[in-house]
């Protein structure tokens, strides 16, 4: 059966699987279909987005949820009419404000000690899923923006802060700054700004999709309902990457 979800899912690779972390640990993802993946191929999976247990009122406020959880506590606390409820919220919300880059200083030291000498394995941050190492420990990410692709000796960029400020490495882990960083740059804003127009091309597609919602069954549930969704989102995807590279292909 594992087998068979993880097929199943396999063509979700081209515009990325639904993972959902918990902020308990760095290995504590909901356990989704997309896990199976991992766990099949052995591939370790990690995040930093941890609440750091010496901030009491966070931990709290956060609990034991997943991210998806979390986002609905809030909303149900912002209704409440208890005040300690509404408070919770408020604490909870400013977590997800405050850590947005989905990494925290006290993650980043759990990561360092979690993560084995040597050990290849996925690093999960901004809904983006990276290669990630680690070499006399120290962790480092694989580069892989289009900014760096005529940058032949920068291999990896380390991994020691959360605004992302790395020192770029060669394949030896030996200190490889770029030779233009403003080549690099532009790169980069351009990998932004593809990732950018993506997610509007998708959303754009979405709101002018007419869904037929009288075709719907009377009573479904809203987790039928939400597959039901997310199977179109999925479908639409893959038809815009297939015209992608058809367009690609066109021009060579």
């Amino acid at each position: 059966q594992n087998m068979s979800d993880a097929m199943a899912i396999l063509h979700k690779l081209q515009t990325g699987l639904d993972v959902n972390v918990k902020f308990t640990g760095v290995r504590v993802f909901e356990y989704t279909p997309e896990c199976i993946v991992f766990d099949l191929l052995d591939i370790p999976l990690y995040h930093g987005w941890l609440v750091d247990p010496q901030v009491a009122d966070i931990v709290k406020a956060v609990g034991n949820c997943s991210y998806n959880q979390l986002v609905e506590k809030i909303i149900s606390c912002k209704q409440s009419d208890n005040s300690e409820l509404v408070s919770e919220g408020f604490v909870a919300e400013q977590f997800l404000n405050n850590t947005a880059t989905q990494l925290t200083y006290h993650g980043l030291c759990e990561l360092t000690s979690a993560v084995q000498e040597g050990e290849l394995c996925v690093f999960f941050r901004n809904n983006h899923f990276s290669t990630m190492t680690k070499y006399k420990g120290q962790l480092y990410l694989l580069v892989t923006d289009q900014g760096f692709l005529t940058e032949e000796k920068v291999v990896w960029e380390s991994l020691h802060n959360v605004d992302g400020d790395g020192n770029f490495c060669d394949s030896e882990f030996h200190l490889r700054p770029p030779s233009d960083p403003e080549t690099v740059y532009r790169g980069q804003q351009d990998q932004i700004d593809q990732d950018y127009l993506m997610a509007l091309s998708l959303q754009q597609e979405q709101q002018n999709q007419e869904i037929n919602w009288e075709q719907i069954p009377e009573g479904i549930s809203d987790l039928e309902l939400a597959k039901k969704l997310q199977e179109e989102e999925d479908r639409r995807a893959s038809q815009y990457y297939q015209e992608q590279e058809q367009a690609a292909a066109q021009v060579q």
